[in-house]
């Protein structure tokens, strides 16, 4: 099976068979293409970001696309792409800006990173990193035609900084999306920014549902922030159990103060995830981020969590359970 897996060409796959692959922690790959009879469900594209599949196609009405699918090099992906995935065990507990400052971490050592923000309705990452005022598009404007776009085209098109680019949510009295489905368009960003080779740093509202659910799915590694209090530590079980029944490699980051004197090993234990990182409180974060946009200092607890977690993430096997 695992031969077969890695070394066709093209795979392709029901929803059902594409959910027992996902079971098998066989490697990622190229070349996955998850089909569907009429119309493609939820539950088609849950399965194809399981398995980093590359498209769902509905027959009988994408025949030439499978015809044309089938007659090509498919193989086009390019190196080094990743899916971090950061949530958060209660509202306020930093995910944003953790994941935030992942983002702009891994672009100053020059890596084509895309953020993405998994909040539809929530106030924009642009507005974290000061890019209220850069143009590009945002959530609503976003258009995915046929479950695919170009990451080189969606990067092009987004507001960035350097080699950092954000898909943030937007402030339009239309609302959130253009049309169609959150987790279709949400599937086909992340898949467009894997396949580009960026660095795709999602940060996830913390509500478990079909549009997390795909975010969660896709993930190369989901980070959990919990702050160092006995109310989010409870939050924190509460959610590291359904984290960990959707993706094996979830890990934890602890965030400072500590108020009640709880330990980073006492908060480990009690969640039963490996440690990523924890950072002591960093004094006028949140005024600076309001005054300028998110900026990280050299020697910023918030930059050196970061940095333990890109560290961690370099390291990610190819299949599997990440190392302990």
């Amino acid at each position: 099976m695992r031969l077969d897996w890695e070394d066709a060409r093209v795979v392709l796959l029901d929803a059902g068979t594409a959910r027992r692959i996902e079971t098998l922690g066989l490697p990622r790959r190229s070349g996955v293409v998850v089909l569907a009879s009429d119309d493609a469900t939820v539950e088609h594209w849950r399965s194809a970001t399981g398995v980093g599949a590359s498209r769902v196609l509905e027959l009988p009405g994408d025949e030439e696309d499978l015809i044309r699918l089938l007659g090509t090099d498919v193989d086009d992906a390019a190196p080094g792409g990743g899916v971090i995935a950061v949530v958060g065990a209660k509202g306020g507990a930093g995910a944003s800006t953790l994941a935030a400052a992942l983002a702009l971490s891994a672009a100053s050592a020059s890596v084509r990173t895309l953020l993405v923000d998994g909040d539809y309705y929530g106030g924009g990452l642009d507005l974290m990193l000061g890019w209220e005022d850069i143009p590009g598009l945002r959530w609503p404007g976003l258009v995915v035609e046929g479950g695919r776009i170009s990451g080189d085209a969606l990067h092009r098109a987004l507001p960035s900084h350097g080699d950092a680019a954000v898909l943030s949510s937007g402030r339009a009295a239309s609302g959130p999306l253009a049309g169609g489905s959150g987790v279709v368009s949400s599937a086909a960003v992340v898949d467009a920014g894997r396949r580009a080779g960026d660095l795709v740093v999602c940060d996830v509202p913390r509500v478990p549902g079909p549009e997390t659910d795909v975010f969660h799915d896709a993930a190369d590694l989901v980070v959990l922030v919990v702050p160092a209090d006995l109310g989010s530590v409870a939050a924190g079980e509460n959610i590291a159990g359904y984290l960990t029944s959707r993706n094996s490699n979830v890990g934890l980051v602890v965030r400072g103060p500590a108020p009640g004197g709880l330990r980073v090993a006492d908060i480990v234990d009690a969640l039963q995830l490996p440690l990523l990182a924890s950072m002591r409180p960093e004094p006028g974060l949140a005024r600076r981020v309001e005054k300028s946009g998110l900026r990280l200092g050299r020697r910023s607890p918030l930059g050196s969590a970061a940095s333990a977690v890109l560290d961690t993430f370099a390291r990610k096997p190819q299949g599997g359970r990440w190392a302990a």
